[in-house]
């Protein structure tokens, strides 16, 4: 039996969380933790026509600020990197995306505030290919 680290479990957790909340809200999750050797999309999905790449961030206080800080220029630069791959990989050149940002908050993940930003950030010119 593997046990694993509190501060993953949570996370896992606010993923799970994330994607009910999701689900509830219409999308159609395709994948959950893509991983490749340049890092992890957390959920993708679809709203509609349109794509969505979801980062997800649990936190069992607000003491680092919200959602948006939470995804900073690196981190932004990241996600559009693996968008890109999982674009190629899936043969969806042109497709319609987006990237959303949701945090979950509170000491249990299950029963957290749910901050969810859509459209968190825009790519900027020809960043994103395929």
């Amino acid at each position: 039996m593997r046990i694993l680290d509190p501060r993953r479990l949570f996370g896992q957790e606010g993923e799970t969380a994330a994607e009910a909340y999701l689900s509830r809200k219409g999308y159609r999750i395709i994948a959950r933790n893509l991983r490749s050797s340049m890092g992890e999309l957390d959920l993708v999905a679809e709203d509609g026509r349109v794509l969505v790449f979801v980062e997800v961030k649990a936190r069992r206080s607000g003491e680092f600020g919200g959602a948006i800080e939470a995804v900073h220029h690196r981190k932004r630069k990241k996600l559009i990197q693996l968008a890109s791959l999982f674009l190629a990989r899936h043969h969806l050149g042109g497709r319609l995306c987006r990237f959303d940002v949701i945090l979950l908050q509170g000491a249990e993940a299950r029963t957290a505030q749910i901050e969810h930003i859509r459209n968190a950030f825009e790519v900027p010119g020809d960043d994103l290919r395929w």
